[in-house]
């Protein structure tokens, strides 16, 4: 408690400055390392995550993997918003089927709830088809801004 009172108001300020400049740093580091991925590389992951369509167990993941795509064509696109939901909000302009996309989505965190839900392969299609269209409509595919 002793330690307290010695401090004065001129080093309290001098630590928050501190402080603030410290979490400056760390925030411009952790922007460098989040890596933006290019159009090659989100047209690279759609094709992998197509090679898992022909077998009806590896649907989950493909849609799962596809949703993960369009957060980081969000994040490129510098959309705001804690989770991908409130970031599809504030990408609806952008988006030229936003009732496919939703679908998609609800769709996805339906499998984070129930991993064991069973996929019909026309909701499989048309999950796929949103994210595919939602992703080209943020410009990740051809590198857009």
């Amino acid at each position: 408690m002793d330690f307290f009172n010695k401090l004065t108001p001129e080093s309290i300020v001098v630590g928050g400055l501190v402080g603030v400049l410290i979490l400056t740093i760390a925030g411009i580091i952790i922007r460098r390392i989040i890596k933006h991925k290019k159009p090659d590389q989100f047209r690279q992951e759609w094709r992998d995550l197509q090679k898992k369509l022909p077998h009806q167990e590896n649907w989950a993941a493909a849609i799962i993997q596809a949703d993960d795509l369009l957060a980081d064509a969000l994040n490129k696109r510098k959309i705001k918003g804690k989770t991908v939901g409130e970031m599809l909000v504030n990408a609806e302009r952008f988006f030229q089927e936003k009732d496919e996309v939703w679908f998609a989505h609800k769709l996805r965190k339906k499998l984070d709830e129930a991993p064991k839900t069973k996929l019909s392969k026309k909701d499989v299609k048309r999950a796929l088809i949103g994210l595919r269209q939602a992703i080209k409509d943020l410009g990740a595919f051809d590198g857009k801004k």
